[in-house]
């Protein structure tokens, strides 16, 4: 064995020699590899779909500005600032301060036009001569999942800022003449996009990670997805009978149960079916969650190389800084550390949820802390007392879906937890409110009360069904979960319901919001980029 690779060595050697003497020799000519090389076979479109989803929960765990998902509730009828404010949100609920040069509004403008542009890629890719090793329904669900994304990036853009740029072939170079398409047709594209998604992806729950039609991984796009989005986009659009069917093929389809028992890595022990949802373990459909339809998943990184993306801050978002008592030590029954950059609304504290509502639980809103910290001997077991400004910030009450504890990271900078994006409890609400639009009161009525049902809480009747009701059971169900703030720009309720239900905090009132804060500001930066061409700014900026 020596004496071969001596000479496989020697005669390297004199190759190597001869070879130096020709210009190409430095060219590289890979005769494998571990990662596709191109965007036009099977390998290649999987890694770039992968990469989608990457990018999508990048957005959502998005660490340099720690307020960033404050930005999404406070300001709105559920949530307030604290003290403990990151700056990112103060425009918020402050809006007199949300001008053309806001942050969060600049950000969330490039990551959607960034997702976009990957989608852009892998569409044309698929639907051009040069994939190679694709059946037509291969290319089909390669272009479906794409489409689900851009289609999911141009709802955000047209809920946030109305006519936004149309851009449906990918950006090879600068471009400054960009112009904002009318909203029909953004519309028009958005719904194209999930009508071909619905209809060329896979259906829910198959385990392959191959380029397949009818086989992908249970967290990948599925048809379910497209549909219920295509049920928000109808609502926006003021198509309430198709909204209607969208949402009811979701339920009908008889793929997704509300969950209703306890299952999973805590149902022997505190809690119940609802809290059981946002348990770490418990989130995705493989776990027991027969009502998920998309979870971004997540991994803990230690374990899974590239498990996560970014810092999620959304555990120190939501959470109360109890850790901040002398006495209190962070542990996973009080949802481990958080900072408690928001607080919940008065609103939601007291007058939102009826008696008996599990949802409003002490497995699912904390109101009461205990001393838990054994070397303070005298205080251990006994309750922490109401007083003074701590029950705004350190021992305010405060959700549990995003609470997750890590025994190796007790200061706990990052969370490791999936994102639930949609269930069919929002398929639900989707369906209410398409009823109540159409003035389906007393079907809207049964709507709801399946959702009321599963919840202990009292009935409803037709009479008590308007877009309002609607409204404020999102609030009941989807607390910390929706996009608030998207949720009632799109209803065209974000003025009324702030101001109405949210405009006496003591800390940090929501304050300066009017009819312009409908919709976003166009980035003054893209305007000012924008030299071959005007890009039109929004009412009021």
């Amino acid at each position: 064995m020596k004496k071969y690779s001596t000479i496989l060595i020697t005669a390297s050697v004199l190759m190597i020699a001869f070879a130096s003497c020709k210009k190409n020799y430095l060219a590289e000519k890979p005769y494998s590899s571990y990662t596709p090389l191109t965007v036009t076979d099977s390998l290649g479109f999987d890694a770039s779909l992968v990469g989608l989803y990457q990018y999508a929960t990048g957005t959502l765990t998005y660490s340099s500005a720690q307020g960033w998902p404050s930005v999404w509730q406070v300001g709105t009828d559920v949530a307030n600032a604290t003290a403990n404010q990151q700056g990112i949100e103060v425009p918020y609920y402050n809006y007199t301060q949300l001008t053309a040069t806001d942050a969060a509004s600049a950000f969330t403008w490039q990551r959607n036009y960034s997702l976009i542009n990957n989608a852009n890629i892998i569409i044309d890719g698929a639907e051009g001569p040069n994939a190679k090793g694709l059946s037509a329904a291969g290319k089909n669900a390669v272009s479906a999942e794409a489409k689900f994304f851009r289609a999911y990036a141009y709802e955000s853009l047209a809920t946030l800022y109305g006519k936004v740029p149309l851009i449906i072939h990918p950006l090879t170079g600068p471009k400054t003449d960009f112009t904002r398409a009318p909203l029909d047709q953004v519309n028009a594209q958005i719904v194209a996009d999930l009508t071909f998604a619905a209809a060329n992806l896979t259906e829910i729950g198959a385990v392959s990670s191959k380029v397949n039609i009818n086989s992908k991984p249970a967290g990948r796009a599925n048809k379910y997805m497209a549909m219920q989005l295509l049920a928000e986009v109808y609502l926006r659009m003021g198509k309430n009978d198709l909204a209607e069917a969208q949402a009811q093929a979701v339920i009908s389809s008889g793929k997704f149960n509300l969950v209703k028992s306890r299952y999973g890595v805590r149902a022997g022990g505190a809690g119940d079916y609802y809290s059981d949802m946002f348990v770490y373990g418990n989130q995705r459909r493989s776990q027991g969650n027969s009502e998920a339809i998309w979870v971004l998943e997540e991994e803990n990184p230690s374990s899974v190389t590239g498990g996560n993306v970014d810092n999620a801050q959304q555990r120190r978002v939501w959470e109360a800084a109890y850790y901040n008592i002398l006495g209190m030590l962070p542990c996973d029954s009080l949802g481990g550390r958080g900072v408690a950059r928001l607080r919940l609304s008065n609103w939601v504290l007291y007058g939102l949820y009826p008696a008996g509502d599990i949802r409003n639980s002490k497995y699912s809103i904390k109101r009461r802390y205990y001393y838990n910290d054994p070397a303070q001997s005298a205080l251990l077991g006994k309750p922490v007392p109401f007083t003074g400004p701590d029950t705004l910030y350190k021992i305010c009450p405060s959700t549990l879906k995003w609470g997750a504890f890590d025994p190796n990271d007790t200061f706990g900078y990052a969370m490791i937890k999936d994102f639930i994006m949609m269930r069919l409890g929002e398929t639900y609400l989707l369906l209410a409110e398409a009823q109540v639009k159409q003035g389906k009161t007393g079907e809207a009525a049964n709507t709801i009360n399946v959702l009321r049902t599963r919840a202990g809480a009292p009935l409803v009747t037709a009479g008590q069904m308007t877009l309002d009701f609607i409204l404020d059971e999102r609030a009941r169900e989807l607390i910390a979960e929706e996009n608030r703030r998207m949720t009632l720009m799109r209803t065209g309720t974000l003025v009324d319901r702030s101001t109405r239900l949210n405009s006496n905090d003591v800390q940090h009132p929501t304050t300066g919001i009017s009819s312009r804060n409908l919709l976003l500001p166009i980035p003054l930066t893209e305007i000012q980029l924008n030299k071959d061409a005007v890009l039109d700014q929004n009412p009021g900026y």
